[in-house]
């Protein structure tokens, strides 16, 4: 194993832990409900560039974990991701050729897929009532997309993660 591999597999956790960070950061009222959702576009990102080593199974660990943090019913978040991160997976090919535009809106439609999923338990648990704030982190994460791909590639590109 090449040092070169080992350091990107650090780089790559650690812009984990920061969207992971970013996504339990308080936040104002007016300002909460359109959070983009930085620890799914994060790991988007890295399921579309690496998905041998970046996939399901990384999306139900953070899933559980951001469970655990936000004192959700656990495996909520978890099984959501998985759902997209395997969607992302199995199309990564093609999503990489798309221009950035229309990467954005799939991104933005992935992300509102989480979103209804979580809703969708959270509704068959009891615990949820629709609203229609619910969209508002796809169109946040719409716009935060260009950005989080432009950063975590050349993030990718200077620490040579492969």
């Amino acid at each position: 194993m090449s040092l070169h591999v080992a350091n990107g597999r650090w780089v790559v956790w650690l812009s984990l832990l920061v969207a992971m960070m970013f996504q339990i950061m308080p936040l104002p009222g007016l300002v909460e409900a359109w959070r983009p959702d930085w620890l799914l576009l994060v790991i988007i990102y890295w399921a579309m560039a690496l998905p041998h080593r970046y996939n399901i199974l990384t999306a139900w660990v953070l899933g559980v974990l951001l469970d655990i943090l936000l004192g959700a019913t656990l495996g909520i978040r978890a099984f959501a991701m998985s759902i997209v991160v395997y969607v992302v997976v199995l199309h990564f090919q093609r999503l990489r050729n798309f221009p950035m535009w229309q990467q954005a809106l799939l991104v933005a439609t992935q992300v509102a897929l989480y979103n209804l999923i979580v809703f969708w338990v959270q509704f068959v648990t009891g615990t949820a009532s629709f609203d229609i704030t619910l969209f508002y982190p796809a169109f946040s994460c719409l716009i935060m997309w260009p950005w989080i791909f432009w950063i975590l590639r050349r993030v990718r590109r200077l620490y040579k993660v492969r």
